[in-house]
C-alpha cells in the first residue's frame, strides 16, 4: 500500500483555479435523497473568515469542484453558506454550513431541483 494514498482535507476548486481546503477533522457531511449535501464545519474564527472570503464571490448554483481525501475531483453545485447553530464550543470558534448539490438531481434546462419540493397547504388539508 502507498504510503500518502488519501488526505485529511476537502479541497473544493472554483472555476478560475482558486481553492480552499478544508481539514476532514472538523467537517461533518450530511446528504439528503435530492444530493443536497451539507458540510457542517467548526473551525477557529480566522478559518471561518477564509470560508467567507472564499464562497463570497461565488453565485448560487455556480459549478465548484470538490475533492474529498484526495480521491479525486467531481462537479457540485454551490447552494449557499449560513451560520450553524452554536453550541458549547471552544472561545474563538465558529461554525458554518456549506450546502452543495450534485448536478444529477437539477434539471439541466432551467437548473432548478427535480425533486423534492415542499408546497403549501390550507388549513383544511392540514389534518387530512
Amino acid at each position: 500500500m502507498l504510503e500518502n494514498e488519501f488526505t485529511d482535507t476537502i479541497k473544493i476548486t472554483k472555476s478560475n483555479g482558486e481553492s480552499i481546503e478544508l481539514d476532514q477533522k472538523r467537517i461533518r457531511i450530511r446528504e439528503n435523497e435530492n444530493g443536497l449535501m451539507a458540510l457542517s464545519y467548526i473551525a477557529p474564527v480566522f478559518e471561518s473568515m477564509d470560508i467567507e472570503d472564499f464562497f463570497d464571490d461565488i453565485v448560487t448554483s455556480e459549478e465548484v469542484m470538490m475533492d474529498i481525501g484526495g480521491t479525486g475531483d467531481y462537479n457540485v453545485r454551490f447552494r449557499g453558506l449560513v451560520d450553524g447553530k452554536g453550541k458549547n464550543f471552544p472561545q474563538n470558534f465558529e461554525h458554518k454550513i456549506i450546502f452543495l448539490q450534485e448536478p444529477k438531481y437539477l434539471d439541466p434546462r432551467m437548473n432548478v431541483q427535480v425533486t423534492g419540493f415542499s408546497r403549501f397547504i390550507t388549513p383544511e388539508e392540514r389534518f387530512l
